[in-house]
């Protein structure tokens, strides 16, 4: 792609290869983002420096007393991997500025101060040896460059930021074969694309990546959106992702009681795929690597139940929750003629869903395979025979699979008569 294309161009030439480029990204639905960098050694949120206002010239002293162990993110693959995670995001350079690759732009980097190797490169690794897709994390805010906010009143400093910002993208796009997400992040303190040129530094990341797909934080809507800690569907035909952390920071924080269960995850890939999107959802490791215990258990356990539910989970889906109603005890998911309901309350022997507009040919458990007994009236499904506890250890969630003799339809009014 030719880097002096104009705006109008590169939509349009993005526009036209977008669906190949996204197939295995609408499919894959589960992903891991991994936060990491100087501020796991501090343990309080990733924007410690700037939340704290640590001056540049001793937070810069970390980057000498890192000493991460050998080769962790073998252990973040493997366990993305148990989790049912399809591929992972990593921070290559946070806020923070410190850039996690062997790097030219700048001797900040984990391969010239105290790693003293590419962290970069051993992520590469470890997703093509656990067969994930790999993804690269860039903020384009930098709090450490000396241009990172003058760039946005004086020329000279913006050249020469840009001139830093391209040329680490480049470098990203370049050294580590192929790359299959590019994470943008922060577009701050440039106002706009074209005082980022966007376009420009997009196009050369699709002329070196041509399958590569890009989000939506470079200020261009690019290939797909970004909700960020809520799990929101973008507008149909939108391709997207939410992205979401585990206990309320990106970065590595112990002192953070407030982790999300398993239920509450199942919960959010339960509303990702009625939305024909995807969730993303953070570890933040500590300074050695390691992954909290408290993340390892839930993403086990997960794993596990991803195991038995994941037919629902993974392919080409429908958009389902702009054509099924919510219920009080689940909701629905689609794949053509099979509908998914996620059954988070358990009615015990019986469960009624109203609305149902399409005939129901079979109705069985997921977990067992086990034919389930059924009574359909215009206007009512009652499904009979069910275990009369919940058969879900895990998550307390379990799914039911109604196959129809056409895509599921359900409408219900707000009163008891439809209107």
């Amino acid at each position: 792609m030719d880097e002096a294309i104009t705006k109008d161009e590169y939509v349009q030439q993005t526009a036209a290869t977008r669906a190949e480029r996204l197939r295995w990204f609408q499919e894959a639905r589960f992903g891991m983002f991994v936060h990491w960098g100087l501020y796991a050694q501090l343990g309080r949120h990733e924007w410690v420096m700037n939340r704290e206002r640590i001056p540049v010239a001793e937070y810069e002293k970390l980057a000498d007393t890192w000493k991460p162990k050998e080769r962790p993110a073998r252990e973040w693959a493997r366990l993305a991997k148990q989790a049912g995670m399809k591929y992972m995001v990593m921070t290559t350079k946070h806020h923070e500025g410190f850039c996690l690759w062997d790097t030219q732009q700048t001797d900040y980097n984990a391969v010239r101060r105290g790693p003293g190797r590419d962290l970069v490169r051993e992520y590469v690794e470890a997703c093509r040896e656990f067969g994930l897709k790999i993804g690269f994390y860039y903020s384009l805010m930098d709090w450490h460059h000396p241009d990172g906010a003058l760039c946005a009143r004086d020329e000279a400093a913006r050249r020469r930021f840009l001139d830093f910002t391209q040329g680490c993208v480049r470098e990203l796009c370049t050294n580590y074969g192929k790359i299959d997400i590019l994470w943008y992040d922060v577009s701050w303190p440039l106002e706009s694309p074209e005082r980022w040129e966007s376009v420009k530094m997009s196009a050369m990341v699709r002329r070196l990546q041509p399958h590569i797909i890009i989000n939506n934080r470079a200020q261009l809507d690019e290939d797909f959106g970004t909700p960020e800690e809520h799990v929101t569907a973008a507008e149909e035909g939108r391709a997207w992702e939410a992205c979401m952390t585990f206990n309320g920071s990106w970065g590595y924080m112990p002192i953070s009681p407030d982790w999300r269960s398993v239920r509450e995850v199942v919960g959010m890939l339960c509303t990702a795929t009625a939305g024909q999107g995807n969730l993303l959802l953070n570890i933040g490791p500590a300074p050695d690597g390691s992954v909290p215990p408290e993340a390892v258990e839930r993403l086990t356990a997960v794993g596990q139940w991803i195991n038995t539910y994941g037919e629902a989970l993974y392919g080409p889906v429908d958009r389902a929750d702009t054509r099924t109603e919510w219920m009080p005890t689940g909701r629905f998911t689609l794949k053509g003629n099979t509908a998914y309901y996620w059954c988070n309350r358990w009615p015990g022997r019986e469960l009624a869903i109203g609305g149902i507009q399409t005939k129901v040919l079979k109705a069985s458990l997921v977990a067992t395979g086990e034919a389930l007994p059924f009574e359909q009236s215009e206007n009512r499904l009652v499904l009979k025979g069910l275990p009369e506890a919940n058969p879900d250890p895990i998550a307390g969630v379990s799914l039911i699979k109604l196959e129809c003799e056409a895509p599921l339809r359900q409408v219900l009014g707000a009163g008891c008569v439809l209107l």
